[in-house]
Formats: C-alpha cells, sequence, structure tokens
C-alpha cells in the first residue's frame, strides 16, 4: 500500500520578496504567496491526509491553513484533519527556519556589499558555518532530527499520508534525514515557495520524489 509524505515550503513572504534575511522573524505572505498557497491546495486535493506538521511561524501555519481550505473547496476529504470546524494542525519549534541571527532584516543584496559575495555565500550555504549570532545548516539539521524522526516518520512508515508545511531550510534538513542529499550536497538545493515535493512511500521505503505542478 502506497502512502504519501508531502514537503511543502510556504508561500512568498514579504521579506522573501525583499531580499531580507528572515529567520525567525515573524512575516507574513505576499498576495503572491497566498496564491501559492492556494495554488498547492488544489494540487493535493486528491490526496487523503492523516495530519499535517507546520512550524510555529504565521508564514507556514498560513500556507498550511489556505491550502488545506483550498484542497477542502475542491472536494478533498479533510475529515481526518478538522474537527469540529478547526484545523488540527501540529505544530513545532523544531520546524522553524534557519536562525539568522545579526543577519535577520538585512538585505541580501546589500549585505553581500558590504561584507563580499564569497563572505555571504558561506553564511547562506557553507553547512556548518554560522552567520554571527545564528545557526548553521548543520545545527538545523541537529534541531529538525529528533522531532522528525520521533514524532513524524514513525506516523508516515505506518502508512499515514503526511503535510510538512514549513521552510527551505527546514525541510533541507528533512533531505538530509531521510537519506535523500548528503550534507555536502544539500546547501545547493533548491526548494521552491508553495510548491508540493512528494515523495511516495511503500512499506515504509521511499520509492520516488516528485513535484506536483
Amino acid at each position: 500500500m502506497m502512502n504519501n509524505l508531502i514537503l511543502l515550503r510556504h508561500g512568498q513572504s514579504q521579506w522573501n520578496l525583499e531580499n531580507r534575511f528572515t529567520g525567525w522573524h515573524d512575516v507574513d505572505l505576499t498576495d503572491n504567496g497566498e496564491a501559492e498557497a492556494k495554488k498547492a491546495g488544489s494540487l493535493i486535493k486528491k490526496i487523503t491526509l492523516d495530519r499535517v506538521y507546520t512550524s510555529t511561524l504565521k508564514r507556514a501555519r498560513r500556507t498550511a491553513l489556505m491550502a488545506l481550505t483550498e484542497a477542502e473547496s475542491k472536494g478533498s476529504n479533510v475529515s481526518k484533519i478538522k474537527n469540529n470546524g478547526n484545523w488540527g494542525f501540529i505544530e513545532s519549534d523544531a520546524l522553524r527556519e534557519r536562525d539568522y541571527g545579526d543577519l535577520v532584516g538585512l538585505n541580501k543584496e546589500e549585505t553581500a556589499k558590504k561584507y563580499g559575495s564569497n563572505q555571504v555565500h558561506l553564511w547562506r550555504r557553507g553547512y556548518e558555518v554560522k552567520p554571527p549570532g545564528g545557526e548553521s545548516l548543520a545545527d538545523v539539521v541537529q534541531r529538525v532530527r529528533p522531532y522528525f524522526e520521533n514524532e513524524i516518520w514513525p506516523n508516515v512508515i505506518s502508512g499515514e499520508n503526511i503535510l510538512v508545511a514549513a521552510h527551505g531550510n527546514s525541510l533541507r534538513a528533512v533531505l538530509v534525514i531521510i537519506g535523500e542529499y548528503e550534507p555536502e550536497d544539500i546547501p545547493n538545493i533548491e526548494l521552491p515557495t508553495g510548491k508540493p515535493l512528494v515523495f511516495d512511500v511503500m512499506n515504509g521505503v521511499k520509492k520516488r520524489k516528485y513535484y506536483l505542478e
């Protein structure tokens, strides 16, 4: 019996649009980000979800909310997620975006001019390099791993359809944890906003992955 793990990066946020380091700052979605979330919902409408996990940041929570609301409007069976009219999302700080520390709020282009493009590239993409006062991607993997392995993955291998609505770096961490990419490769993997990445799983084993379009 085939089931699915779906990874969904939140829709475009206001600071995505402004090219700022966002991290844990709780910015909202843009109009385009809301549209991306709704489109994601229409794409996953045929998958009957058993659980939905999100980070505690509003751009991820609202993406999940808008996606599931849209899926429901298109006829999706959301009975396992919605109880008495309320969405039963499971939220966790473990799924938050990478903390960019002192870089939060800074424009990426202006920061590259100030510190040099090579240094900013290392802060953004170096697996073990921490920006000042922030987390490395390796730190994010360490933060996400216990929660994913103890809370999310057991439900996947038991045969449930799971949606994880989170962030670029926390989802990169998931991809490392499930063995999809090696740590040295994952910094260069781009996850588009609002586009569901689906893993087909059979008897607890990943079979294939693909984006819904």
